[in-house]
């Protein structure tokens, strides 16, 4: 019988053969199809970078507007949809109403034809359209508020921003969103792609994919890493507060939120572009706080776990930069699936073309030939 060799959490273990991104986590690279993550940061836009993701170039010029513009009118999302979203506690976190609303979404379009690559870019059409709806939607929901209408006047990141407030917002503040769209929207085999990966190997809708893609983000140690930091930030008050902070979390061997990366053992090229944006949108609308404690806890962590490879990641600073454009902390990781959504229909559309369903083995560590005890000597 062969014996296989046991990694916790599959470290290191090669699940899918991919095209889509890259990462070198020694020297700090992250390439969407070959482009790094840097240029397409100052050249591209979300809905661009999405094309390139999914359907493996970057569009023409009739391509990216045909995109777009099917995009911007399929953003509305069914009454009955909004009816039963209304029904959610307004405690429930919104990751939760975002899951089961992609769930829900699927069954309004319920005809699964995965050979067809009509079908596949519908799919991949309204998930992308409707997914920022629903988190918007049910932001001002939760409050007691009807939802926004989307404007297809305006942009992708525009368009959400103006959802959550009925503003519309300042072009900078739109840009700098958009490209953290950008910078969100693909990593590799994650936990949740690996999710969407693994739901789409059982050839059910993209819908339901989704939906347990989300469901993997939603956990502290994925995507809600980032609320995570800012409550730490908040914990900490003060820049005289971060070392004796970050010493006393090295000596639980306690994890700290926002540093740190299984791939990257320098700083997440992702975070140094976000650092940016936060200076930008501070240079404009005024500074924050915590910026000054996040930039001494960088220098502390960087002192104490740099030969470790421990740096920032980018969990880091998205939180700051999503606080100054005046999002709640509980939809920054809604936010990360937005963008995120469009790698996982990437892998979802890279996983179908040559598909074997996903079924690992594993080591049994448990008794054998144990007797059946009758209820009552139990």
């Amino acid at each position: 019988m062969m014996v296989c060799e046991y990694k916790p959490g599959l470290e290191g273990i090669p699940a899918a053969q991919s095209s889509i991104s890259n990462v070198n986590g020694l020297d700090g690279i992250l390439e969407y199809r070959g482009i790094r993550i840097e240029e397409l940061a100052e050249k591209s836009t979300f809905l661009e970078t999405a094309y390139l993701l999914i359907w493996g170039e970057l569009p023409s010029t009739e391509e990216l507007a045909k995109f777009e513009d099917d995009v911007y009118h399929h953003r509305r999302i069914k009454y009955r949809i909004r009816d039963m979203m209304k029904c959610f506690p307004e405690s429930g976190h919104p990751m939760d109403a975002l899951q089961a609303s992609a769930a829900a979404l699927g069954l309004f379009y319920s005809q699964r034809d995965l050979r067809n690559p009509v079908y596949i870019r519908k799919a991949v059409v309204q998930l992308i359209a409707t997914i920022p709806t629903m988190v918007a939607a049910f932001q001002l929901m939760r409050k007691g508020n009807d939802p926004v209408k989307p404007r297809d006047d305006l942009n992708y990141a525009a368009n959400f921003l103006y959802m959550l407030t009925e503003k519309e917002p300042d072009p900078l503040a739109a840009r700098i969103f958009d490209v953290c769209l950008i910078l969100h929207a693909e990593h590799t085999m994650n936990a949740s792609t690996f999710s969407a990966r693994v739901t789409g190997s059982t050839l059910t809708d993209p819908y339901a994919i989704v939906a347990s893609a989300v469901g993997t983000l939603g956990g502290p140690l994925h995507g809600g890493a980032n609320e995570e930091v800012i409550g730490m930030l908040e914990e900490i008050g003060s820049v005289e507060n971060v070392r004796p902070y970050v010493e006393d979390l090295i000596a639980r061997k306690a994890k700290i939120m926002g540093f740190g990366h299984r791939v990257y053992k320098v700083k997440d090229p992702r975070a140094k572009i976000l650092q940016n944006l936060a200076e930008q949108l501070f240079s404009k609308f005024g500074q924050d706080k915590y910026y000054d404690i996040a930039q001494e806890m960088e220098r502390v962590v960087g002192e104490k776990l740099g030969h470790k490879g421990v740096y920032a990641n980018v969990d880091f600073y998205s939180g700051l930069v999503y606080r100054k454009l005046g999002i709640t902390t509980d939809l920054f990781t809604p936010i990360f699936a937005i963008a995120r959504v469009a790698g996982w229909l990437a892998h979802w559309k890279e996983q179908l073309a040559e598909n074997r369903i996903f079924r690992p083995t594993q080591i049994y560590k448990g008794l054998h030939d144990q007797p059946y005890t009758p209820i009552e000597k139990r």
